[in-house]
């Protein structure tokens, strides 16, 4: 019997880069003497009084309180045990003694030089240790006397080698995205396109088949869960022109300082889901606290490289306390529980608004800070999600030009699949798929209005992006904005366009019906009375 072959395709090279706001930093700061910390159940590892995003007291010029709220967490026994968290990136020293009892190697593997062991290539200028800091902050080992603690510090971490390479491939990076997923709970993506301002780029095809089947089999079905770093191209950039970040089926999150105040580098957009942290205002060396190679430790870690890996450490603890939450009900358990704090835009661009159910949410920060402590509250009790939807709402096919005067709007009016197999009532995700040129493509500003009011910018102008041949074709610009919203009614479009179609995603039956907030003024109650009070019309 001969054997054939189906399909054989040429892989073309790619450039990936990792994010952070310094590439190497060659020599560690080291503490002379920690600052006083008090208080039960409070770890006693070196750095942990240096880690403010793990418990703010306003250490190095921070503001108190302004942290992820993991000790309250950590006091309800949740640690993040049993659950494993995959970095993908330049490798993991997983011989460093603050990660060697959490590594799971059975869950691991090297795509850049195609074996089982996912070790850094050490360098004079330390550009791999990218992966190891970010290993880090998820599962470093708790009172072990060596650096400080992970968010899930029982939980494991599982290396997945695959940026250190001349160039990326659509098979690699598919590859370390399906890698034993019912093994890995979470990945962390620290890297994505280039953030020059001026790139559009995204997931090829087979690596974007990679992810849809994690989120659809992963788990066991459950779906996993992809975490990805906004971006550090600053104001210049957009991260909604980054397919990685702005994926409904990643969770993107961008970074706050520990004043509360953006970083220079965060990118702004409407698919960003929520915010950790990554360095200090004042001192450079206020960065991350986490491992580094050579068995060191440091506390320059920063960018949203630094950002994404705490996320997927918060994400970590709520699967502990329910293992049941599909990949879905983390993206409502983040919007509901993350926290708007004292996160503010240092220029005054991007205020705090309400969407049409009472969610605040802000173009830099998503729905707020991540809350480890009120997620792992909620999660105990939480009820998976209704089953999702997707609704071809409308679409608009000949080509409008925008007056050089002003704006134009283009309006949609969908009945949001009423009445069909795929009606969505209760939204999540809204996609604008959008083909449109112009004489320069970092001119475009483009926003989406929903029915009850919620104005998304869903691209922002990009100084840097000169391009006039290329465009943008059917391109997803997503916003997360109108979470919970009732979608019939005219959604308006403006900017100039050759073709634009909505795309609705979430359910057609109340998401948070069985729930009872635990308190009348929590976001789940008020997205609740909203609901009650529309479906009672």
């Amino acid at each position: 019997m001969g054997i054939g072959i189906h399909t054989a395709i040429q892989q073309s090279g790619f450039k990936r880069v990792k994010r952070g706001f310094r590439h190497a930093v060659p020599l560690n700061y080291i503490p002379d003497k920690a600052p006083g910390y008090g208080g039960e159940n409070v770890p006693t590892d070196p750095y942990f009084p240096f880690q403010w995003y793990l418990k703010n007291t306003g250490q190095n010029g921070g503001k108190a309180k302004l942290d992820l709220n993991v000790l309250a967490a950590w006091d309800q026994g949740i640690t993040g045990k049993n659950i494993t968290t995959a970095i993908m990136d330049d490798g993991v020293d997983y011989m460093h003694a603050d990660l060697k009892f959490n590594y799971n190697a059975e869950a691991s593997y090297d795509f850049s030089s195609n074996d089982p062991f996912p070790y850094p290539r050490y360098t004079d200028d330390w550009f791999n240790s990218h992966g190891t800091r970010c290993a880090g902050e998820v599962a470093a080992a708790r009172d072990n006397g060596i650096c400080g603690v992970g968010v899930a510090y029982d939980s494991k971490i599982a290396g997945i080698r695959m940026l250190d390479q001349p160039y990326m491939t659509d098979l690699i990076e598919a590859n370390s995205m399906g890698h034993e997923p019912h093994k890995i709970h979470i990945y962390s993506a620290s890297w994505g396109p280039t953030d020059d301002g001026k790139t559009v780029d995204g997931p090829r095809n087979a690596t974007m088949r990679a992810i849809v089947q994690g989120v659809n089999e992963g788990r066991n079905g459950l779906g996993n869960i992809y975490v990805w770093a906004s971006g550090d191209g600053g104001e210049e950039d957009d991260c909604n022109c980054d397919g990685y970040a702005a994926s409904m089926w990643t969770i993107s999150i961008n970074s706050a300082i520990n004043d509360g105040q953006n970083a220079h580098y965060d990118e702004s957009c409407s698919s960003t889901l929520a915010s950790t942290f990554s360095n200090g205002a004042k001192d450079p060396n206020t960065g991350v606290a986490t491992t580094d190679l050579y068995g060191k430790c440091t506390t320059t870690h920063s960018g949203t490289s630094a950002a994404a890996p705490e996320a997927a450490g918060v994400f970590a603890l709520a699967l502990e306390a329910n293992p049941s939450l599909s990949w879905r009900d983390m993206q409502h358990l983040t919007v509901l529980t993350s926290k708007r704090n004292s996160l503010f835009d240092a220029k005054n661009r991007f205020h705090w608004t309400m969407n049409g159910v009472g969610l605040e949410f802000n173009h830099l920060f998503g729905f707020g800070v991540l809350d480890a402590g009120a997620m792992v509250a909620l999660a105990k009790k939480w009820r998976t999600v209704p089953p999702r939807y997707h609704c071809e709402a409308g679409a608009i096919t000949q080509m409008h030009r925008i007056p050089s005067s002003g704006s134009l709007y283009l309006p949609i009016k969908t009945n949001a699949c009423k009445g069909t197999d795929t009606e969505v009532r209760y939204l999540e995700h809204v996609q604008a798929v959008i083909t449109a040129n112009a004489s320069r493509r970092g001119d475009l500003e483009l926003f989406l209005t929903s029915p009850m009011g919620t104005r998304s910018m869903i691209l922002s102008k990009r100084a840097n992006d000169d391009d006039r041949r290329d465009g943008f074709t059917k391109w997803p610009f997503m916003t997360t904005h109108t979470w919970g919203e009732y979608p019939q009614g005219t959604w308006i479009r403006s900017g100039w366009i050759k073709e634009f179609s909505l795309v609705l995603h979430g359910t057609k039956d109340p998401p948070y019906q069985t729930l009872s907030p635990a308190s009348p003024h929590s976001k789940l109650a008020i997205v609740k009375k909203a609901h009650e009070d529309k479906d009672g019309n």
